[in-house]
């Protein structure tokens, strides 16, 4: 009998599991999301009806850093949080698998596919058939004569099994190692791997085609014209770096016998329990064509997972379009147009989506615009191809674009704002977005029009993919996609749009949350489109000189570390680097060592050493420069419109879990301000000629806010008489007189002051300002002491979370704590901290957007030169008329303070300059 091995990538299965029945999860009538759970099953059983393998693993990656993030601190970090669905899932299905009697493989260090292909290469030479199981195509560098990549079918279809042939086909390479090559030139950003900015799969695939390999490119890039032969220079060590990081590692010390991978016999008894607790009888009939078995144990008991009350359901087919009586009118000619135009400016409020042929506001072509004003109809305007009949075509529906009477609603609605500034035409009156409404209601799920129309409608969507195709090299644009289905398409999106509007609005009601949604989230909408637009000036020159700069003390850096080792090595290879300290320095007599043997080197590990070991600190500060020159000196120049010389950012309303605002392409938010070299990136966003910045920053807002929320008289009378709050609190704490509070006290005092916002423990204090535990416990006993209001207040949003299973803004926002009740004591330890800090950080959200609101109206109103241009934090950046800076910032600073009023005082630092690093 041939030898069969299916190695199955254990997380990368769950994840598409979860995603696949996210729009219609299985929930317990305990209230528990099992979709993972169930969709991991089903393919596992699936795999073992269909290819009965001989051989049999779910390799599975292992919670903390591997070897990848001690090479590249960065990797993985844009990663959101795991789900809490995830969360509960991971145990329940290692259970099963003991269960099951599967052979589970991890191993701290490293990932589920450093696992699968080292086993892989070590049956290769047992003569094994291999077949990896996984939706990654990373694997896809693994498979050869012997080694297949197995990829699950999309919506229950058939698996696809590729060889290596199929491979280089699909990839457009001639040998299978040429996949690490295109995945290092076009990085990939759900890892976090940079890549070459510039350079996607297709053009990495084409590059390779001609020079074989990504070390081939960097040595010609002579022969390469442009920003292509520009970007591969200044990024050849990005480049390098990127390859090493897709690399799947082939050596992971893990020897299995084969005979360790032979799934055993299931304890069937036990099995059909637990499935039935799981409320899983379909999978029961047909697995034992029986009832599930009875249990007197709840389903909550099983694997001590947070109980929610959330009704039961299971998956169902969804309707269709063609389920649905609907009538969608295609629009083409100069008379239907002025109709219909004539009609959307009799309605109080319309629904409209654009279709276009980029996400990229600033470039993209308008092909069309679907309007609804009640379910189940729309039209569909198609727009000319050429830009000056578009142009003519889009005329009669200006007058209603631009009235303000008439509520505009859409999904995601700020793009279409900006695509149609950017083509020249200016949306106003009042806005909803059915996006950030869906965010409000319950911000941890996803907000995508598809997501929400299968959750809320139980219906789903026409996919792109129907109408340009599946495979991006056979994909038609979708210009060429015929009038009827694009009609169908486009319509859809605004009647599915304007349908889940209708179910939103009593959600909001329901839940409190219309004056947020209204008040806050929706004027604010045309204002971060605004600023958008604006978009700030970059000086490139200044950048580019930096980096010069930062390359020059990486160099010396990297030449005096290497000297003090006494011999060459790669700092960057954690290996290498581990050796040199602790094998021929010997820093330490007992270096800590990963489960595989490697010395530790992560920032955490030479964070510890540095005081003590100047080598230390240089390689530390060799590994800052180095992420802000590859991170922020030399991409932030790839960000600037050529035709504005500014970088347009885009704020997002419904990312982050608080209600603040987030920003991308670039992400201003993280440019760095710790560092002396991190400040001066600041130096090159600067104002237009005559002009200057100005950045208006709220003072110590968190801290203020606490003082606020909780009532505490200490705390309130701290701020109110302007002492110094981290000197106040260590007089305070430390019981002495105010005068004779030192440096030392002050600094442990802050960390306490702002560590209390984030629920911080003894622990965690004792780790921060390097003291003992004990001593740690009784500077927090004493906080608690010196301000009991505080103390208090957590203890009741504690409880108030628990009993509710949420926690509210001063404004009614609200964050859901479900894991609060939790019975894993880690897991809802970080409930408690998310339930203290998430009414304190969401409060200072809700300020600064009330205050941007309101000085966007001031702008406007007074018809200034001056524009709003970045919101940082607890920052506001204007670039300044000089004759307008003495009338405007005290009005700025007036509604910054009074936009939430309180009894607190709330302070404002502005200041003004040639450039951000100036003006903050």
């Amino acid at each position: 009998m041939e030898k069969r091995l299916f190695l199955l990538d254990g997380m990368a299965l769950i994840y598409r599991a979860y995603f696949a029945f996210i729009r219609n999860p299985r929930i317990t009538s305990q209230g528990d999301d099992v979709s993972a759970i169930f969709g991991f099953l089903n393919t596992l059983f699936d795999i073992q009806k269909k290819y009965t393998p001989t051989h049999l693993a779910v390799a599975l990656d292992v919670s903390g850093p591997t070897f990848r993030h001690e090479i590249f601190p960065e990797y993985k970090a844009n990663r959101d949080e795991t789900p809490e669905a995830i969360r509960f899932a991971i145990p329940v299905i290692k259970e099963l698998l003991e269960i099951l009697n599967i052979p589970t493989l991890e191993l701290a260090g490293f990932e589920a596919d450093d696992i699968i292909g080292t086993l892989a290469r070590q049956a290769q030479q047992q003569q094994f058939e291999t077949f990896m199981v996984t939706p990654d195509k990373d694997y896809a560098q693994l498979v050869d004569e012997t080694t297949y990549m197995l990829k699950p079918g999309r919506g229950g279809g058939d698996p696809e099994l590729l060889d290596k042939q199929a491979i280089c086909e699909q990839w457009n390479i001639s040998r299978i190692e040429q996949v690490i090559d295109v995945l290092g030139l076009a990085g990939d950003t759900s890892d976090n791997i940079p890549g070459v900015p510039g350079i996607g799969p297709k053009t990495a695939q084409k590059l390779i085609a001609t020079y074989g390999s990504v070390e081939n490119i960097l040595e010609n890039t002579d022969k390469l014209k442009g920003k292509q032969k520009e970007n591969l220079e200044n990024y050849k060590e990005q480049a390098l770096l990127s390859k090493k990081l897709v690399t799947i590692h082939c050596d992971v010390p893990l020897t299995l016998s084969p005979d360790q991978l032979i799934p055993g016999e299931p304890d069937h008894e036990v099995l059909k329990t637990t499935l039935a607790k799981l409320e899983f009888k379909t999978m029961l009939r047909r697995l034992y064509d029986e009832q599930p078995a009875e249990s007197n144990v709840p389903p909550d008991d099983l694997f001590g997972a947070t109980t929610t009350q959330a009704p039961a359901t299971s998956p169902s087919t969804f309707k269709t379009l063609n389920d649905v009586p609907h009538t969608y009118h295609p629009i083409t000619t100069a008379e239907q147009r002025e109709e219909l135009a004539a009609q959307l400016l009799q309605q109080e409020s319309v629904c409209f989506d654009l279709e276009t042929d980029s996400l990229d506001v600033k470039e993209a072509k308008i092909v069309g615009v679907a309007f609804a004003i009640k379910p189940h109809e729309g039209w569909f305007v198609h727009l000319p191809a050429d830009a000056e009949e578009k142009k003519a075509a889009l005329l009669p529906f200006l007058p209603f674009f631009e009235n303000p009477a008439i509520t505009k609603i859409g999904q995601n609605l700020k793009y279409d704002l900006n695509v149609l500034f950017w083509n020249g035409i200016t949306v106003h009156g009042t806005m909803i977005d059915t996006m950030v409404a869906h965010y409000l209601i319950d911000p941890d799920q996803r907000h995508n029009m598809d997501h929400m129309a299968e959750s809320i409608l139980h219906y789903s969507p026409i996919p792109i993919t129907a109408l340009i195709g599946e495979k991006k090299k056979d994909q038609i644009s979708i210009e060429e996609v015929p009038l009827e289905q694009l009609t169908d398409y486009a319509v859809e999106d605004a009647d599915i749009t304007l349908q889940l509007w209708h179910h939103l609005k009593v959600e909001l009601s329901n839940k409190q949350l219309e004056t947020v949604f209204f008040e806050i989230e929706m004027p604010l909408l045309p204002v971060l489109a605004q600023m958008e637009q604006n978009g700030i000036m970059l000086d490139v020159e200044t950048l580019n000189r930096q980096s010069n700069q930062i390359t020059q003390k990486i160099g010396e850096l990297e030449q005096t570390i290497q000297t003090k080792a006494g011999m060459p090595f790669n700092i960057n290879s954690p290996k290498q680097l581990g050796e040199v300290l602790f094998d021929l320095l010997r820093i330490v007599e007992k270096p800590k060592k990963t489960k595989t043997g490697q010395y530790q080197t992560n920032e955490e590990v030479l964070s510890e050493l540095a005081p003590d070991h100047p080598i230390v600190q240089e390689i530390l500060q060799y590994r800052q420069l180095t992420k802000l020159k590859n991170t922020y000196l030399d991409a932030l120049p790839n960000d600037v419109y050529t035709l504005t010389g500014r970088i347009h950012t885009s704020f997002s309303q419904a990312v982050t879990t608080t209600g603040r605002l987030s920003s991308q392409n670039p992400n201003i938010q993280n440019i760095p301000v710790r560092t002396e070299e991190g400040r001066q990136i600041r130096q090159a966003f600067i104002p237009k000629s005559g002009f200057k910045l100005l950045a208006s920053d709220y003072s110590q807002i968190e801290l203020r806010i606490m003082a606020e929320l909780s009532g505490d008289e200490g705390l309130q009378q701290a701020f109110q008489s302007g002492e110094d709050i981290h000197a106040a609190t260590a007089a305070r704490v430390f019981d002495v007189a105010l005068s004779d509070v030192t440096r030392e006290m002050r600094s442990k005092a802050k960390m306490v002051n702002f560590g209390i916002i984030y629920g911080i423990s003894a622990f965690g204090l004792a780790q921060r300002i390097s003291i003992p535990r004990g001593e740690a416990a009784e500077i927090i006993k004493q906080y608690q002491q010196a301000y009991p209001g505080v103390q208090d207040y957590l203890d009741q949003t504690i409880a108030f979370a628990q009993q509710h299973e949420y926690v509210e803004t001063v404004t009614g926002r609200r964050r859901y704590i479900r894991d609060i009740n939790a019975k894993n004591g880690m897991v809802r330890s970080g409930a408690e901290r998310n339930a203290i800090n998430a009414p304190i950080q969401g409060t200072a959200a809700d300020m600064i957007k009330i205050a941007m609101i309101r000085v966007q109206k001031i702008l406007e109103e007074q018809a200034t030169k001056t524009t709003m241009l970045l919101q940082v934090h607890d920052e506001l950046v204007f670039e300044v008329a000089p004759d307008e800076q003495e009338q405007l910032i005290p009005l700025i600073e007036t509604e910054m303070k009074n936009a939430i009023p309180m009894k607190t005082p709330i302070l404002i630092e502005s200041g003004m300059g040639a450039n951000w690093l100036e003006a903050h």
